[in-house]
């Protein structure tokens, strides 16, 4: 008994693996995008010079028209500077007329004369500048519109440009969302020329057709008008910002700060993908350094290499034109420790969340005869 060799259990290796599904290409063009509702008019008012509050005019909500006085400061400290300049533009008008006279007679000589007009000058502008300061002790509204925020008391001390109301015009409302950069890379058909893109760019940014959709209306599209679009990405997200505009809607209250979602069609402006994207971590080199995926057999779960024709990247995808199909499960984290008919399981989505694994391109390892058989 001694001498019997022990049957030692090979345990089979099972190794998890995070996958993904492979989706269809993206048939159409028809998007939707959060986004956030904004007054196409505002304006952040504050006083021109610094006081005491005197009367504080409008609440929070309050429609105002244009020229509508909003808020006055104590005039005490300013009409005294007003008084004061006035006296000594009526001394320096005085001497100025009389000075005229004199220099016809040759009384005075032309620099006295020059001195007199100077004085006058100067005291006409100083009076001028102290009736200006004495008029930006009332501020008015700029246009028709509703003070959205107010930010001081009556009787307060402000200092000058110290903000004291918000105003918005919300007749006109502006829709703001973002887009990604992958979808901006798509907007230009490469089948023009440069040329021919600078001449129908302008057409194309105008005739985009969008709809906003609200969460009190969700049944009901509401038309939205292009604005602007931004030309260079956010430092943080990498998208565009976009500013579409529609009419203060009449059946349901819609106010600066709310959300809505934006349903825009892009079918006649993107390319159309006619290929799959796949995270770039899935795709490897064999040993002839063409790209190759990993595949899970979910009847065996076993994983088989495939070889693929890979195009562009777009950010953190890469596009693979030929060699996958819709409905294969694809590994996309791990590739470099997996092998020909390796048992595996499948991550949860809980466990998927967390990648410690650090993605580096892989070479297919090579096969040998036996291992073939």
């Amino acid at each position: 008994g001694c001498n019997k060799e022990q049957e030692v259990e090979k345990v089979e290796e099972v190794r998890p693996v995070k996958t993904i599904v492979v989706e269809l290409p993206d048939a159409g063009g028809v998007r939707n995008f959060p986004a956030s509702i904004d007054a196409n008019k505002k304006a952040d008012l504050s006083f021109r010079v610094a006081g005491k509050i005197n009367e504080l005019l409008v609440k929070e909500g309050d429609r105002v028209s244009q020229g509508d006085v909003i808020a006055k400061l104590d005039p005490t400290d300013f009409q005294i500077a007003v008084n004061d300049k006035k006296a000594l533009f009526t001394r320096a008008s005085n001497d100025y007329n009389r000075g005229k006279k004199l220099i016809k007679d040759g009384h005075i000589s032309k620099m006295d004369f020059d001195k007199l007009e100077s004085n006058f000058l100067s005291a006409k502008a100083e009076l001028n500048l102290a009736e200006q300061q004495l008029s930006y002790t009332e501020l008015k509204a700029p246009f028709n519109g509703v003070v959205a925020r107010r930010y001081i008391q009556n009787f307060e001390e402000v200092q000058a440009k110290q903000q004291i109301i918000i105003l918005n015009d919300n007749d006109i409302l502006e829709v703001k969302f973002s887009l990604p950069e992958n979808l901006i890379l798509r907007i230009r058909n490469n089948d023009d020329s440069e040329a021919e893109y600078m001449e129908k760019r302008e057409a194309r940014r105008l005739n985009v057709p969008a709809v906003a959709l609200f969460q009190s209306q969700r049944d009901k599209e509401y038309p939205l008008t292009f604005k602007e679009i931004a030309t260079k990405a956010d430092a943080n997200t990498q998208t565009f910002s976009v500013t579409y505009t529609m009419p203060s809607p009449t059946d349901v209250i819609i106010l600066p700060g709310m959300t809505a979602t934006v349903k825009i069609d892009l079918s006649k402006y993107i390319e159309m993908d006619k290929a799959f994207y796949l995270p770039v971590s899935a795709v490897a080199a064999d040993v002839a350094l063409k790209g190759m995926v990993w595949i899970v057999n979910e009847k065996t779960m076993q994983v088989e290499p495939v070889s693929v024709d890979v195009g562009k990247m777009r950010g953190s995808q890469i596009e693979v034109k030929e060699g996958i199909k819709a409905g294969q499960r694809v590994v996309i984290a791990g590739v470099p420790f997996l092998s020909k008919g390796l048992k595996v399981s499948l991550m949860t989505e809980a466990e998927q969340a967390k990648d410690n694994i650090n993605h580096k391109q892989a070479v297919m390892p090579a096969v040998n005869k036996d291992q073939q058989l």
